[in-house]
């Protein structure tokens, strides 16, 4: 049974879901990021970049236990584990991944600067205000483009491209988007959060999800902690 060690956040709902349109069995071992719970050191031997998700598979490759952080990566390891939604063809195949690297290298980065300048940050900040909601539009626009040629983001199957985006498009209304003005977008977005597997996915943990309303919370999200050198007091 895979092991996964993660929160109800957009790129822990990625492997959730992940896992559940697959169809493997897993158990979640809660990680309370607002607790600072990503630093202990038993995380950290997993995830050393302190963020999760992160898994452990017992039944790796030649059947020998393997451990992953990054989300994209677990999409990947998850895809080719169980040969699912992600096409052996390899122009097809290439097709989903730069979707995915869309997502990995853009819309989790922007969107997440979005929700912090937004809604997180001590202080408001206008000019990051405008320069991340503008490129929240920017994204959705993209897609919406893409969408409006193809049934799916990665092409004419749905796939872990359409898998790791959708978590993030959740809180449209947090990041300066209305999700109306991106028609073809919106019946995409609808359709992928009507899958059962995906309902069961953002289901998960979501009991123990917390406002990041508290200053410690807050310092172990965004304050020096995360910054704090190895060995130093």
């Amino acid at each position: 049974m895979i092991e996964v060690y993660s929160w109800p956040t957009p790129n822990g709902h990625k492997v959730h879901i992940m896992l559940e349109e697959c169809g493997l069995p897993y158990r979640v071992i809660p990680v309370d990021i607002g607790s600072g719970a990503q630093f202990d050191p038993r995380f950290l031997a997993i995830s050393p970049n302190n963020k999760i998700p992160a898994i452990i598979d017992p039944d790796g490759p030649d059947g020998r236990p393997i451990s992953l952080f990054e989300s994209g990566a677990i999409l990947l390891y998850l895809a080719g584990k169980t040969g699912q939604l992600l096409p052996i063809e390899t122009a097809n195949k290439y097709e989903v991944l730069q979707w995915l690297m869309f997502q990995v290298g853009g819309v989790g980065p922007m969107l997440g600067q979005a929700h912090h300048f937004r809604i997180y940050a001590p202080e408001k900040v206008p000019y990051a205000i405008e320069r991340y909601s503008s490129e929240a539009q920017r994204l959705y626009t993209v897609m919406n483009k893409r969408l409006a040629a193809s049934k799916y983001l990665g092409g004419r199957d749905y796939s872990i491209a359409d898998i790791a985006v959708f978590p993030w498009l959740r809180s449209w209304k947090n990041q300066g988007v209305d999700m109306s003005d991106y028609p073809h977008l919106k019946g995409w977005f609808d359709e992928i959060g009507a899958r059962p597997a995906v309902q069961r996915g953002v289901d998960v943990l979501s009991e123990q999800r917390k406002p990041l309303t508290n200053d410690a919370a807050r310092e172990n999200l965004f304050g020096a902690r995360q910054y704090k050198r190895p060995g130093s007091r």
